[in-house]
């Protein structure tokens, strides 16, 4: 029997390949619905699935959300582009990128809130260095690509920032990259 994405080894975690197909017959569905909002780029971008032995290899089912992401981000766009106008659009985007740069430019180790001491956060040195380049695409226009923001991966730490608005933000960029390409 085919599969969509390749296996891993029946001894190594994969994605759940149930949900993976169930998940992209539904993204079928709306793609091709001409009203259908159930489903657009952020939710694809919040998409996790099971892990199961012998599953799909997560890096091709990633970089199919990845490409699903930019499909629907787009189409998003184009439907606002006609409904509001170009100025609207970009005016938004703006919006979002002054409120991702006030953040940025806090000091080293107060971009975000803590958690306390016994919980787990993302360790503030790597957020505030991944937040420097990010500082240098906002500021400069220096060079930073979707796959980089959507890859990124921050080490543990007690006492850390808090994931979720740390998380919060990334997302945010994504929107503003994807609505500026």
């Amino acid at each position: 029997m085919p599969s969509t994405f390749p296996t891993v080894d029946r001894s190594t975690l994969g994605y759940d390949p149930d949900e993976v197909e169930r998940f992209l017959e539904d993204a079928r569905r709306a793609y091709t619905a001409s009203d259908a909002d159930d489903l657009g780029a952020g939710k694809i971008r919040a998409t996790a699935f099971s892990m199961r032995k012998g599953g799909y290899s997560t890096q091709h089912v990633d970089a199919a959300l990845e490409r699903l992401e930019d499909a629907f981000a787009a189409r998003e766009r184009d439907r606002e582009l006609q409904s509001r106008g170009q100025k609207a659009w970009y005016a938004e985007a703006r919006t979002k990128a002054s409120d991702i740069v006030a953040r940025l430019d806090r000091p080293d180790g107060q971009r975000f809130a803590r958690n306390g001491f016994l919980s787990v956060g993302y360790h503030p040195k790597d957020v505030d260095a991944f937040a420097g380049r990010l500082r240098g695409y906002f500021h400069d226009g220096k060079p930073l690509s979707l796959t980089e923001v959507r890859a990124i991966v921050f080490r543990p730490k007690h006492g850390g920032y808090r994931e979720g608005q740390v998380d919060a933000v990334l997302d945010a960029v994504v929107d503003v990259m994807l609505a500026v390409r």
